[in-house]
């Protein structure tokens, strides 16, 4: 359809664009239209085909079915470099700098600047200050880039980007390694950038970061586009569910499943630190079949000890564990495995996957020596093949199969085959560990599901998280840790963020 003259040609638009790899559609039939000089938001679950999306536009992969056009133009993109001369830059979420090089030899690197038969470097430090001074980007040519911060580094990938003639930039998860003020102050240049005529194509999954920033918001779900909304006619809430596609779930318990029997007793465990500094304080509590003990806790507060002292991997210093009616206290983390403890860590790419492993590899970390991943002292690889199909299937891990690398699956999936492998030695207590910690919507409520589940089958989880609504609705019980000691205990039904936060900061207590 022609474009009217009044209204200038959108900066891209994608039509019908469709992607297969083995076994996976990632995109299907997806369109989108960026209005020129705006800031557009591309928002869904992991795994939803947005990343693929962008490498298509980007000329990293080709598309199997659809076309795009920049500027009201149709365009065919072979690599990166046909989209950059049409004036499409990507900066990606993992930077791609070298950190032995200045900023300088970093931004003109693959298009040195010629004179002659030399580099005009006087030239490039001109045009890298005037970019830098148009977009109030503060980056100065000379520096080494190993010397820079991630916000720094951010903003001279954009830089780079703009060297190259981009006039729209796609970012890639942008904020996901930013703390709050490097995130206001890149979203300070994505204004300047805009007022200079640019375009953004923004990929996110932080909802209120998009509706503060975007002019428009292109919703994708399951490899395809569900929805195109605009920033004032759509709250964080509902935009999540369009991205899940259905009524957003809460972090609730139902009725009450706790019983008179102690699944795991912890007396007086107290943990001393390398430096003779005391981390965790005379610290007890009981834990029953079918209950949930959380404990919130601002972090660095002797969560993480708590964890390694149930866990055998740190040695307490006094106290007792039961497990069963067992004495665990100096078992390894081998028998407190064998004896029924299953743990979800904090930092699943540290403690909980190897990520060049296949997921039937991963799926007998931990649990190598029982079935069905063992028989007797050999390795049952075709019993671990089988399981991990079950467990990828019950907890809707998405994957193309079984032989693929951790590092192959979004976040949310290698959470979901963490707690499936978790939950299959048949565990009778759960120390889960920030389990829905950097997952999206969907994977949050498949895993406070199978939380829930369980918890029905009499199992006794520890329950530790920075997000608050989540122990309040997912705790029959909540413990305060501050400085290494227990120091509060509330009622989830009763108890506000307000009043566990101020608890846990120590607020209104006399030390």
């Amino acid at each position: 359809m022609p474009h009217q003259a009044d209204t200038p040609a959108p900066a891209v638009e994608l039509s019908g664009i469709t992607k297969r790899f083995p076994g996976v559609i990632a995109n299907s039939d997806v369109n989108i239209t960026v209005r020129a000089g705006t800031v557009h938001a591309l928002v869904g679950e992991n795994g939803a085909g947005k990343s693929t999306l962008m490498k298509i536009l980007y000329g990293m992969q080709p598309p199997d079915e659809g076309t795009i056009a920049v500027d009201g133009h149709p365009v065919s993109f072979g690599s990166p470099a046909d989209a950059i001369r049409a004036g499409i830059g990507m900066v990606h979420q993992h930077f791609m700098l070298a950190d032995n090089l200045t900023v300088l030899e970093n931004v003109v690197l693959g298009s040195e600047p010629r004179k002659g038969l030399g580099l005009d470097f006087a030239a490039a430090r001109a045009k890298i200050r005037q970019i830098s001074d148009a977009y109030g980007l503060g980056v100065r040519p000379d520096r080494l880039v190993d010397d820079l911060g991630v916000g720094e580094r951010q903003r001279v990938e954009i830089l780079k980007v703009l060297y190259r003639g981009a006039r729209t930039l796609i970012l890639d998860e942008p904020t996901a390694v930013l703390v709050p003020q490097e995130v206001d102050e890149l979203f300070g240049n994505l204004r300047d950038l805009k007022a200079e005529g640019l375009t953004i194509l923004f990929i996110s999954h932080k909802l209120d970061e998009v509706l503060s920033v975007a002019d428009d918001i292109t919703v994708m779900r399951r490899g395809t586009t569900v929805a195109s909304v605009s920033p004032s006619g759509v709250t964080a809430r509902k935009l999540a569910e369009l991205m899940v596609g259905s009524e957003l779930p809460v972090p609730e318990l139902r009725e009450s499943t706790v019983t008179d029997q102690a699944v795991l007793d912890v007396r007086g465990l107290t943990v001393v630190g390398a430096d003779g500094r005391t981390v965790l304080d005379d610290v007890s509590f009981t834990i029953h079949a079918g209950e949930v003990l959380g404990i919130a806790g601002v972090e660095g507060n002797g969560q993480a000890e708590l964890v390694e002292a149930l866990m055998g991997i740190r040695v307490p210093t006094a106290g007792k564990i039961t497990l069963a009616d067992r004495d665990i206290t100096r078992a390894s983390t081998r028998h407190r495995r064998e004896a029924g403890m299953g743990y979800v860590p904090e930092d699943r790419h540290r403690q909980g996957v190897l990520l060049e492993a296949t997921l039937w590899e991963n799926r007998v970390l931990g649990h190598q020596t029982r079935p069905p991943n063992a028989r007797g002292p050999l390795l049952d690889r075709r019993g671990a093949k089988a399981d991990t199909r079950r467990i990828v299937e019950e907890y809707d891990v998405r994957t193309p199969g079984i032989e693929v690398n951790a590092a192959a699956l979004s976040g949310g999936n290698q959470q979901k085959l963490i707690v499936g492998r978790e939950m299959s030695g048949d565990p009778v207590v759960l120390i889960a560990s920030h389990p829905t910690r950097g997952v999206d919507v969907g994977a949050q409520a498949a895993i406070w599901e199978h939380i829930r589940r369980a918890r029905a089958d009499r199992l006794a989880v520890l329950l530790i998280s920075a997000d608050l609504d989540e122990l309040i609705g997912m705790s029959d019980t909540l413990a305060v840790i501050l400085r290494g000691r227990l120091v509060a205990d509330h009622d989830p039904a009763t108890v506000t963020p307000e009043q566990l936060g101020s608890a846990m900061t120590g607020a209104g207590r006399e030390d």
